[in-house]
């Protein structure tokens, strides 16, 4: 008999200050509206509640729900937004999404799910691009809260290194451009073209 996972929740990473942009990146359109409501909804089918993942000094979007950067972790980037809501929600999983990836699905989403193994610290995707885990498109395990946050004490501050670091699920994605991200006008200009 399999054990049963603990809880998924999901979680939107839009708490960046999107300096190479020049505007907040979590209000791009590629899908027809505002990006964080896409993955909002996408991430709705698949998790108990799903929340945003915000600088304290950050207005909220539409009323959706929120966690702040704890005080603790705050300005400390992706890696601060994931143990904030851990500390703040102990216990369960977390499907942790970047707001810039404008190529992510129900597809991508399904087989994160599928190959979860909660016993680990993540489940996460192969970068197709160099091999390493995608630490932002992945399901970060709630239980596994102590030994990150010993890395972050260390001095670890990039949620990849923190994987590179730790027993983790490791997943080939069925497409390669699945989490490509956006970050600069001159891609999402590009991306907003017919190819």
């Amino acid at each position: 008999m399999k054990a049963t996972n603990p809880k998924l929740f999901g979680l939107i990473l839009a708490g960046g200050y999107s300096k190479r942009m020049g505007h907040d990146k979590a209000l791009l359109e590629f899908h027809g509206k505002p990006q964080v409501e896409f993955i909002h909804e996408l991430l709705q089918q698949y998790c108990a509640g799903v929340f945003l993942s915000k600088r304290a000094d950050q207005k909220p979007y539409k009323g959706l729900p929120f966690i702040n950067d704890d005080p603790a972790f705050a300005g400390q980037g992706p890696l601060g937004g994931i143990l904030s809501t851990m500390k703040e929600y102990p216990g369960c999983g977390w499907l942790v999404v970047a707001c810039d990836l404008p190529l992510i699905n129900n597809e991508a989403l399904q087989v994160l799910i599928d190959g979860r193994v909660s016993a680990k610290t993540a489940t996460a995707f192969i970068s197709t691009y160099d091999g390493l885990p995608e630490p932002l498109c992945a399901i970060w395990e709630g239980q596994a809260y102590g030994a990150i946050l010993r890395l972050f004490k260390e001095g670890l501050r990039c949620p990849r290194k923190v994987l590179i670091q730790s027993d983790i699920c490791l997943l080939k994605q069925n497409d390669p451009h699945w989490l490509d991200n956006i970050n600069t006008p001159q891609e999402y200009e590009g991306f907003k073209k017919p190819s």
